[in-house]
């Protein structure tokens, strides 16, 4: 027997007509050096029905690939609609990727547009000549900044493009299962890989941004979304927003602690999502420049774990929320959020709220041992985290990558436990445990208690070999400026709050803590310091 309801499509097109009109006076607004940029979503709809008639003009008819090389502007939130709607492909690209991988992931998406920005042209130009798809290139605004393109490669200005186009565009109807989005990982081990998205993915998830077990984003809202729009599309934010009427906030490249206030204090977000960096360095500048961010209700934290000091600082100082939430570029990237049960207070609330949140409805987990046998969900037994849903990748583009699924089960290398109602702890990455004398000690609990420490700005733990314990944490720690503590300080400080056998003896002063192309600590670079002995370890 069949249901009688209607079969009607989860389209980005759908998003971009019901968000500008129905939600029409909402607004875009993007910082510049000279303050902030509006454009309604009304206005957003009319400029992407031009893009696409621009976009047409230059070839894009099918599936081709459209590329962004850009910051979080109004621009690429066009281009987030407009690409996908016409039926063509977006995809992001990260602005921070090494030279070599940037070619290697245009290359393997045979791009056939790239946009970008004019301050990021010195990156891309370099690189044009060995992208051999790319047939066109549109810089956003009204000068193509100088930029000399290769021989076959037209060189346009986006404002130029769109000037006169119709704005209206009539909307293919596309296969919910097609393709919108891809987005490749941030290749920390290995060439980057590509995820792509479909419509109906894309859609699902966002109204899954719009739960209130999820970020709850509401029509009320003026999202801030720091979190790159390179990074796992930012995380899902452009899409929500538009589909139930909240308003963006756009950083731009403006995303130093001291801008960033700025924006905030000027723009007044209600909401706001980025990695633990960004918050840390907001963190340390309100501490000297205090700023009003009073408006913002809840920040949504993920990439990396939080700190519970910085939970509590931003709860305590500023009366501001933090969400913790688990996800990656597989996943859309909403895996699970941490709101605890309704009727948790106290250290129990607290504890829910440090965890790595609880899967909603629409994401199955699961943990499997290193004998490939599925634990228990009692909060105790340890395994590896396997996912599967709607929004979760089935397998990499154009790469054969079985080892990194398990029977329809996307395996994360992520490793912790989950309790009976549904809350994820992670301990680490697979690669990031730390092996000492047959136990396991967690880098990330370490990183979390180290920068407990009153003077400490930033920690990462890795495990270096050890001839009696086979490996020992050493800690790459930064302190704050002006502070007088020493790596022996911060050691008796754990004293109390790890176990004697996991207490680092090797430590390491360093000046910043390396990140990924996404603002993680950049684990596999400290361990290549250490191994060439760039790092001056002191040993307690």
């Amino acid at each position: 027997m069949l249901s009688t309801m209607q079969d009607a499509p989860l389209s980005i097109a759908h998003l971009l007509r019901h968000g500008s009109t129905v939600h029409g006076d909402a607004e875009v607004v993007t910082w510049t050096d000279s303050g902030a940029r509006r454009v309604s979503y009304a206005q957003v709809g009319r400029r992407c029905a031009a893009l696409a008639h621009a976009l047409r003009g230059l070839g894009v008819t099918g599936d081709e690939r459209v590329a962004t090389f850009m910051w979080n502007n109004s621009e690429h939130l066009e281009a987030y609609l407009t690409v996908p709607s016409m039926g063509a492909v977006l995809h992001t690209l990260n602005i921070r990727l090494f030279p070599e991988q940037l070619v290697h992931v245009a290359n393997h998406a045979e791009d056939h547009v790239i946009i970008v920005d004019p301050t990021l042209i010195p990156l891309l130009a370099p690189q044009l000549p060995q992208l051999t798809t790319v047939k066109h290139v549109i810089v956003t605004g009204t000068s193509t900044a100088g930029l000399e393109a290769p021989a076959g490669v037209q060189v346009h200005t986006y404002e130029g493009l769109i000037e006169g186009q119709p704005e209206e565009f009539d909307w293919p109807e596309v296969d919910e299962r097609s393709a919108a989005a891809m987005c490749y990982t941030s290749g920390t081990t290995g060439d980057p890989k590509g995820v792509v998205y479909s419509h109906r993915s894309i859609y699902l998830h966002s109204m899954q941004v719009c739960m209130s077990d999820g970020p709850n984003l509401g029509q009320g809202d003026r999202a801030l979304a720091v979190v790159p729009q390179f990074h796992a599309m930012s995380w899902g934010l452009p899409y929500a927003a538009f589909m139930i009427g909240a308003s963006l906030l756009m950083p731009d490249r403006f995303l130093q602690p001291a801008p960033l206030a700025e924006f905030i204090a000027a723009e007044r977000p209600t909401f706001a999502a980025a990695v633990p960096t960004i918050w840390q360095g907001l963190h340390l500048y309100l501490e000297q420049h205090p700023q009003d961010i009073s408006s913002m209700q809840e920040v949504l934290i993920g990439g990396a774990a939080v700190p519970p000091a910085l939970m509590h600082a931003f709860e305590d100082e500023h009366n501001v929320s933090v969400l913790h939430a688990w996800g990656m570029t597989e996943t859309s990237p909403l895996g699970s959020v941490a709101r605890p049960p309704v009727d948790a207070t106290g250290e129990a609330m607290w504890k829910y709220r440090y965890s790595q949140g609880r899967f909603p409805a629409s994401v199955q987990a699961r943990l499997v041992d290193d004998e490939g046998k599925v634990v228990p969900n009692d909060g105790k037994s340890i395994g590896e985290l396997e996912v599967r849903g709607p929004w979760i990748t089935a397998s990499y583009y154009g790469v054969d990558a079985a080892d990194k699924f398990d029977d329809g089960w996307l395996r994360t290398g992520d490793v912790g436990t989950i309790t009976p109602d549904g809350y994820l702890a992670l301990s680490d990455r697979t690669k990031d445990i730390i092996k000492s004398g047959g136990e396991w000690i967690s880098s990330v609990d370490l990183e979390n208690a180290v920068m407990g420490h009153p003077s400490v700005a930033e920690a990462a733990v890795i495990g270096v070999p050890d001839e009696k314990w086979d490996e020992r944490p050493l800690v790459a720690v930064v302190f704050r400026e002006g502070s007088d503590a020493t790596v022996a300080d911060v050691q008796a400080f754990l004293a109390d709050k790890v176990a004697k056998w996991q207490l680092p003896e090797n430590w390491a002063v360093v000046q910043e803590v390396p990140k990924t192309s996404v603002g993680k600590f950049d684990k596999k670079r400290i361990r290549s310091d250490y191994q060439d002995g760039a790092l001056t370890v002191t040993r307690l």
